[in-house]
């Protein structure tokens, strides 16, 4: 469930103003491609694959390295991966469906929603709005440092339970607190209580029926409770261990991850549901258009920016009348796999993962760039 986004927001602007590799040619190699190799070669990642879909709808799928390093079976092409806090993005369109149907407002407190619930540290469920879950600026400390082991042991752990581990820190800033901002999935977890509050019905159902189904997406689902393995063909996932070598972590229980980084998809299908969303198939233009307004992630980069379950990426390429393109993005860690999906507003979307869990900047940096080479060319 670990996202590190922190980690990632450190390594958003190196990783898309650093030399990207140039579009393919005759004489010259992927960068896609190119990306995925340096993932499995500087990275150490057993295997990694990605998906490119371009503004005309076709997709090309690319695979490298292995798909299970006690076999050296083949990475299968496009196969299911566990996706992490791009879940979030998932949520978030679930929250922002409802307040277009008027039964949830963006200024809405938690407690309106969840009365007695949030209580902690500085912290107090009538201060905090769904709005400031959605962009992490809300203040809530994150609990997942706490739940790794929990989730590779494949124990069970209830939002609930999630959410009281959470509520033991102290707050990291006031609610809405200026020039603030602090990605904790905590935020996440109560989105997701709110949505059953609000619809009587389990989470991943609305997922499911809202998102997953409207979309078509044929590959993509919420793990059921206990349910530790993924469904159908996929590479198994790594978990670099401290003097060791990597860890095969695929089954696990990543129930405490829940709306915040539990489902498992494709690259492709990631591509749809991004190509879907920014389309405006998911959402009506009043919410998209609030999905979309951001505040900074970080003091003195203007281009790194929060929106409601999606962050700004800018692209190291100009559109045609010379402007610098901007994609919107999420990315997402859990043991096993590390994740980066991303769409453009004409239509292009590209996703990868490498087969190991992101622990460092590098890894972070490389995963986006094969990303922004793809939606580039």
């Amino acid at each position: 469930m670990r996202h590190r986004l922190a980690l990632t927001a450190l390594a958003l602007a190196t990783a898309v103003t650093a030399g990207m590799a140039a579009p393919a040619t005759a004489a010259a190699p992927d960068p896609v491609r190119q990306g995925l190799e340096t993932l499995v070669h500087d990275d150490h990642a057993p295997g990694a694959l990605a998906s490119v879909r371009d503004g005309s709808g076709h997709v090309r799928s690319y695979t490298t390295g292995v798909g299970d390093r006690d076999t050296q079976a083949k990475v299968p092409r496009d196969g299911q991966v566990r996706i992490g806090s791009v879940t979030k993005t998932f949520t978030a369109v679930v929250v922002l469906q409802l307040v277009g149907e008027g039964r949830i407002g963006l200024d809405d407190t938690v407690e309106k929603h969840l009365p007695g619930l949030v209580r902690g540290k500085d912290i107090d469920g009538n201060n905090i709005t769904v709005r400031q879950l959605l962009q992490h600026t809300s203040g809530l400390p994150d609990y997942e440092q706490d739940v790794t082991g929990d989730i590779l042991e494949r124990r069970y752990i209830s939002p609930r339970d999630a959410l009281d581990i959470a509520l033991k820190h102290t707050a990291l800033f006031e609610p809405g607190e200026k020039d603030k901002w602090g990605y904790s999935s905590t935020n996440y977890l109560l989105a997701g209580l709110i949505v059953e509050r609000v619809t009587g019905r389990p989470f991943a159902e609305e997922v499911h029926r809202r998102v997953i189904q409207k979309t078509g997406l044929r590959h993509t689902y919420f793990p059921a409770p206990g349910e530790t393995v993924i469904r159908e063909r996929h590479p198994q996932g790594y978990r670099q261990e401290p003097g060791a070598g990597p860890r095969n972590v695929t089954a696990i229980d990543p129930s405490a991850s829940w709306a915040a980084g539990a489902m498992v998809s494709t690259n492709s299908d990631l591509n749809t549901f991004f190509s879907a969303l920014l389309g405006g198939r998911l959402l009506n233009q009043p919410e998209l258009d609030a999905m979309r307004t951001t505040v900074q992630m970080r003091e003195n980069d203007p281009d790194h920016n929060a929106g409601l379950g999606i962050i700004t990426m800018p692209l190291p390429c100009a559109d045609a009348q010379g402007r610098k393109r901007v994609a919107w993005a999420h990315s997402g860690t859990i043991p096993g796999y590390g994740t980066w999906s991303a769409a453009t507003d004409d239509g292009r979307a590209a996703s990868a993962t490498m087969t190991l869990e992101i622990s460092t900047n590098q890894a972070v940096e490389h995963l986006q760039k094969t990303v922004a080479s793809a939606l580039c060319r």
